[in-house]
Formats: C-alpha cells, sequence, structure tokens
C-alpha cells in the first residue's frame, strides 16, 4: 500500500468519524451515543480495531467508546478551524 493510500484511507476514517458523530444520538443519559451503521463497513471495521466505536454485528448502529467520542470532538475542531 502507499503512502498515498494510507492517506486516502486514514482521510476517510476520520471523516466517516466525524459523520457519524455529527449524526449519532445519545437514548440514556451517561451512556454513549450511537449512530446508524450507513458507511462503508470496512471503515466501520477498522475504527472498531482502533477502540472507537464498539463492534455491533447484526445490528444497525454501533455506539462511540468514550475514545471515540473524544476522537470525534477533535476532528470536529480540527475540520472548523480549518473549513
Amino acid at each position: 500500500m502507499s503512502d498515498t493510500d494510507k492517506n486516502e484511507d486514514l482521510f476517510a476514517e476520520e471523516l466517516t468519524l466525524l459523520l457519524l458523530y455529527l449524526a449519532s444520538w445519545t437514548e440514556v443519559k451517561d451512556f454513549p451515543p450511537r449512530a446508524w451503521k450507513n458507511h462503508r463497513f470496512e471503515i466501520l471495521g477498522a475504527l472498531a480495531d482502533k477502540g472507537l466505536l464498539l463492534d455491533s454485528k447484526g445490528r444497525k448502529s454501533v455506539h462511540f467508546t468514550p475514545e471515540g467520542v473524544a476522537a470525534a470532538k477533535r476532528l470536529e475542531e480540527k475540520y472548523r478551524r480549518h473549513g
């Protein structure tokens, strides 16, 4: 895999995590937000492997981990500054 491919994969993961976060909701207070799995499954799997999302095979939504929420908030700030 070339450096360009790696950069594109990282960019796709960042944007997917951010979009999931922006479209997420919380059903119960003090419970991690969740979002619909309407993104590429290989990216969702990579984010779960990194500990940012809880793997929820067989379900239509995913839950964020606390680390995933923190990472999404950092990305929101990053892209807000560069937007």
